[in-house]
């Protein structure tokens, strides 16, 4: 074997020597901990009893009527505001010169007997098909009253009043004899702003 070799060879076995040793040197303790977490999403669950609010036969202008229905959260989630939205067909009407039957039907929606003192919006169902009102709308007396606020607490339900009108304007309303209405309205329950847990 040659110097070269021999050098090669010496260099070799340090370099791999230092490799053990340096190996040895760099030990170290260590330890492992590990954490999880669950999240489970809570739920809204809006119904409304009973299902068929109102069912008048034979109006004529001038009658009125006044029904009652609750509103009930079976979530686990408190309501922070619940929106109408109001739709209905008018059966009959091809006679009715372009007026529509809703804009002579008044609604005295609502009255909650569980958070409002009064009359909380009053519209004809034609003006009701472009709002969206909160039906469990507090008023400013609830905090001072022991009311639960303007939400619908998880568990709970609050009892609405409505009173719809076919309103006597004092002209001839004649076109409306036959006519029908058949009203659909939709409640929307929403969370509240998130809070901190």
């Amino acid at each position: 074997m040659g110097i070269k070799k021999k050098l090669g060879m010496g260099v070799a076995t340090a370099v791999l020597g230092l490799g053990l040793i340096g190996g040895g040197t760099f030990a170290y303790f260590s330890d492992t901990a590990e954490a999880t977490g669950d999240f489970a999403a809570g739920t809204l669950d809006l119904s409304a009893n009973p299902t068929t609010i109102i069912e008048v036969e034979n109006m004529k202008p001038g009658d009125w009527m006044t029904r009652s229905f609750e509103l009930t959260n079976g979530g686990s989630l408190d309501i922070a505001e619940i929106n109408l939205a109001t739709d209905y067909t008018v059966s009959g009407e091809e006679d009715n010169l372009g007026v529509d039957f809703g804009d002579h039907i008044q609604v005295n929606f609502l009255w909650n007997e569980d958070k409002v003192d009064g009359v909380i919006y009053s519209a004809t169902l034609s003006e009701l098909k472009d709002m969206s009102p909160d039906v469990i709308e507090g008023n400013i007396l609830s905090p001072w009253l022991g009311e639960r606020g303007g939400q619908l607490e998880a568990g709970s339900s609050d009892k609405l009043y409505v009173q719809f009108e076919f309103v006597d304007n004092k002209k001839d309303q004649n076109i409306f004899q036959g006519d029908s209405l058949e009203l659909e309205w939709t409640f929307e329950g929403m969370q509240g702003e998130g809070e901190r847990k």
